[in-house]
């Protein structure tokens, strides 16, 4: 008798899945930060494959999710640096750019879903709050803003990396005294890949003014603002506006963005899936 009331639970189970509509549940993983996590529930929410509650916001979480729409997903969050490690071990992964192109991949041609690059999520030059109108800050800024990065990020990332400058300098700021900064060094935290590439050009506009950016890499999203926050460097290059905004908040640091210089379009990644199917739709 309990095998029979076994057997005819198991069909009534599968009879509701099918009513549903939605395929068999799917792991995704996600950065486990709460503006990159929101980020990739966005990005599937514009696929169709999920409706966020209405009051979520960019910081949304898992338990923000109102409905799935094509398949039921299992998250899986994980720190944004490791996110890329897991993808053989779950259907789909979500990945920030830097950490895509840091395992490999080409988020343009390998990614199954991306973000438009009209984007919020600007990555931005952070110093600590009162270093944002001293003449190191601006030299900096107009140096990462210069046409010369621009055209860098356009030409060398294929659209995984997007300038969105858009009045560049010709490197340099008129009001700053270029003749007193000889000789000084401008420390910068960052991510190594695109971050860290890009810092490299504008070391070489710094460097005709005779000052030296020493760029100094991580592959955290939390050491490279607590560096600044505590003074030991003087800015970093590594995260986006939302990202820093929720930061400040969470942690009462006084970080103060002086240039935003690209967007890097957030992607979705086949693990054990080489498609859309499972999740129940096309690309």
């Amino acid at each position: 008798m309990k095998k029979l009331l076994a057997i005819a639970l198991t069909a009534l189970l599968v009879l509701s899945l099918a009513a549903t509509g939605l395929a068999d549940t799917v792991t995704i993983a996600v950065p486990n930060d709460a503006t990159n996590e929101g980020r990739a529930l966005l990005l599937l929410q514009s696929a169709g494959v999920l409706t966020l509650k209405e009051d979520a916001g960019i910081t949304a979480q898992k338990n923000d999710v109102a409905e799935f729409k094509t398949a039921e997903i299992d998250f899986n969050e994980v720190e944004a640096a490791m996110v890329a490690n897991v993808l053989p071990d779950v259907d789909y992964a979500i990945i920030n750019n830097n950490y895509a192109l840091d395992f490999g991949l080409n988020p343009v041609k390998d990614s199954l879903l991306i973000e438009d690059a009209d984007s919020p999520y600007v990555n931005v030059v952070c110093v600590k709050e009162g270093n944002e109108t001293s003449d190191l800050a601006k030299a900096l800024a107009a140096a990462v803003l210069s046409q010369k990065v621009a055209d860098y990020i356009n030409a060398t990332y294929d659209g995984a990396a997007i300038s969105t400058v858009a009045e560049p300098t010709d490197g340099f700021d008129a009001t700053v005294d270029y003749a007193a900064l000889a000789g000084q060094t401008i420390s910068i935290a960052c991510s190594p890949t695109p971050h860290a590439q890009i810092l490299k050009v504008a070391a070489e506009i710094l460097a005709e003014k005779d000052i030296k950016l020493d760029i100094i890499e991580f592959t955290d999203y939390v050491q490279p603002n607590s560096v600044v926050e505590a003074g030991d460097v003087f800015a970093n290059y590594f995260a986006h506006q939302p990202y820093q905004d929720n930061f400040n908040a969470e942690n009462g640091t006084h970080l103060v963005t002086i240039a935003g210089v690209h967007v890097e379009p957030m992607a979705l990644y086949g693990g054990k899936q080489a498609d859309l199917t499972a999740l129940g739709i096309a690309k």
